[in-house]
């Protein structure tokens, strides 16, 4: 992931950065904070490429965003951007219409038409994951898509709350992701967008079933993600989550080649192995990891971790410069 950062600009030109870093990231615009405020703006991007996604984490003090008839003259790629708000809060206006959104919710904007964001001055920051793909990867008609600008999404329930977890869940590993991994979640991120959109929409019909599996695969995913430390996270639970059959669950998993214990095992070994070998985790018992991401039995998590490293935890362990044994 590339970061650009004001820190290393002095503050009296930071403001004047963020105007240029703006323009070379997305499209020209006109941005506007208070003048008496621009001398202490601070500003973070990082960027990770996803196939034809660009996906930027990005963490602002207030300012506001305005693309104007003029500026859209000036460069107009034809592409949308949709941000899932992490902290903080804003507005966006377009086409007639004003968004009011907050963590956790999705707004679509189009950079071909003026529009107006704006992040309230009464939060100290904001982060939000931006997203930015070509228009004609959208599957809507242009005056359906057009209903969809400055609408919120909201994170709280339905499709638009699993979509956002699945967002969420993306923003908050961009950094650790390789090259290889981000090109494998590009097809899935966009059909998580699409699957969201088209909620937005109530158009579920036009998009094809191999994108509603896929979209749907990677909502449970993010689910299964965040529930991992939960010991009690069985097939029945994932499936009533999602309001879909037990039966239809593992048939998913088997087009994926998995079984549904089967990849929650994975990820919680994953986390396992994560945690032993962070120095920072050092005082933390082995059975302690073991259980804070889902594994009652102790016996049973010291089995399944030689299976898939060929060694046991506390072996694992040992053989780390920093991080000692139990």
């Amino acid at each position: 992931m590339d970061v650009v950062s004001t820190a290393d600009v002095s503050p009296g030109d930071r403001f004047a950065f963020w105007r240029e870093v703006s323009a070379k990231l997305w499209v020209p615009y006109d941005l506007a904070r208070e003048r008496q405020a621009e001398a202490g703006f601070e500003a973070r991007v990082g960027i990770s490429e996803f196939g034809p996604l660009q996906a930027t984490l990005m963490t602002t003090m207030a300012h506001s965003v305005r693309r104007t008839p003029r500026l859209i003259r000036q460069a107009d790629p034809e592409v949308f951007k949709v941000s899932c708000m992490i902290s903080g809060s804003g507005t966006l206006t377009q086409d007639g219409r004003r968004a009011e959104f907050g963590a956790g919710d999705l707004v679509l904007y189009d950079t071909s038409r003026p529009y107006l964001a704006e992040l309230r001055p009464d939060d100290s920051a904001s982060r939000m994951l931006l997203l930015r793909f070509p228009r004609a990867l959208l599957p809507f008609p242009p005056q359906e898509v057009r209903e969809l600008s400055a609408v919120r999404i909201s994170g709280a329930h339905g499709i638009g709350a699993m979509s956002s977890r699945f967002l969420l869940q993306l923003a908050a590993q961009m950094d650790e992701l390789t090259p290889a991994e981000t090109a494998r979640l590009a097809t899935l991120t966009l059909d998580v967008l699409i699957t969201a959109l088209a909620d937005a929409l109530d158009t579920q019909k036009v998009i094809p079933a191999d994108i509603r599996r896929r979209a749907l695969t990677a909502r449970i995913h993010a689910f299964i993600r965040d529930h991992l430390g939960n010991p009690d996270l069985t097939p029945n639970v994932i499936a009533a989550a999602h309001h879909i059959s037990v039966r239809y669950l593992h048939k998913l998993f088997q087009q994926e080649e998995h079984t549904v214990a089967g990849w929650i095992r994975e990820q919680r070994l994953e986390r396992c192995r994560r945690d032993l070998a962070e120095p920072r985790l050092a005082a933390r018992t082995i059975n302690t990891i073991a259980a804070r991401w889902g594994f009652t039995s102790a016996a049973h998590f010291s089995q399944a971790f030689r299976a898939r490293y060929s060694q046991s935890p506390t072996e694992f362990r040992q053989q780390l410069p920093t991080v000692h044994g139990d």
